[in-house]
């Protein structure tokens, strides 16, 4: 594998000997693997004492091969991170790959996945993502991308404002957060932000904007789907989720109405919004 393509990965459990107990969780938008980790463990759907869990950083989110830690690093698209996965898989002995779990851009890997490897995939979940970046989307990230030349604080602030719903401000619903005021929470966005190298925000966003997934190939998934958008997600948009969804053979679509709006889908972070993803990768999964 390319050095720039050098992926850092977590795993949890053991391959059985037919290489078919896996289950993948692709890291999202300036998350890593250890933030999956509180929803793997002892009974809960994805138990190490059953399934062979790898977690794979995403390329360019600092951990993985990124601008931070790789010189020389070249941008690496959603189909080439999956393809990247699919060597790393095929090193460690995985030969068929029981579901995809994704959130945000997690889940636009989870459709990649399907798309491109459909005779090893069982089965995905794609949770508040679409397979391809939709053109207001797109302008979203092109906001974004703005904003972090204000710097990493500004860019902060400024996506505070699309991650949740209209509801979740208008009712304070960051008060049952833990913060006293809306400037509080504000502030906790650009720490967050201001947390993470910059010219990595900057490859993710590349990352995003390059998720290209056709309808023609949305038609030939032969993976068991459960798709989840949130009704009430700002830029990956249900609309647009709910047409990628008619396209997949036999897909399931499974709203989450949520004033969290696109991090209602954030891994463990929403009790019912959470267990509803469990109750989805559980039935994937086979109980």
């Amino acid at each position: 594998m390319p050095a720039y393509k050098r992926i850092v990965y977590d795993v949890y459990g053991t391959l059985n000997a037919a290489g078919d107990n896996c289950v993948v969780v692709p890291t999202y938008y300036q998350g890593n693997a250890a933030s999956y980790a509180r929803v793997i463990g002892a009974g809960k759907a994805l138990d190490p004492a059953r399934w062979f869990i790898v977690v794979p950083n995403m390329l360019g989110n600092g951990v993985s091969a990124s601008p931070s830690n790789e010189p020389g690093y070249a941008q690496a698209s959603v189909r080439e991170n999956v393809a990247a996965q699919r060597e790393m898989l095929a090193a460690l002995g995985v030969r068929r790959v029981a579901l995809v779990y994704g959130w945000s851009m997690g889940a636009m890997q989870a459709f990649a996945w399907a798309a491109m490897c459909p005779d090893m995939v069982a089965s995905i979940l794609p949770v508040c993502g679409t397979a391809r970046c939709w053109p207001l989307n797109h302008v979203f990230i092109e906001g974004m991308k703005a904003a972090l030349l204000g710097g990493k604080r500004a860019f902060g602030r400024a996506y505070a404002g699309w991650a949740y719903s209209a509801a979740f401000y208008r009712d304070e619903l960051w008060r049952g957060m833990g913060y006293a005021a809306c400037e509080d929470f504000l502030r906790f966005w650009e720490d967050d932000h201001e947390a993470s190298d910059a010219r990595d925000l900057a490859a993710m966003l590349w990352t995003w904007q390059h998720g290209d997934v056709g309808f023609d190939e949305l038609a030939r998934i032969t993976a068991r789907a459960i798709i989840m958008p949130c009704k009430q997600d700002m830029y990956f948009v249900i609309e647009e989720a709910m047409t990628e969804a008619a396209i997949v053979p036999g897909a399931e679509v499974r709203v989450i109405d949520s004033p969290y709006g696109h991090c209602a889908g954030a891994p463990g972070r929403f009790p019912a919004e959470s267990a509803m993803v469990e109750a989805a990768m559980r039935e994937l999964l086979g109980g």
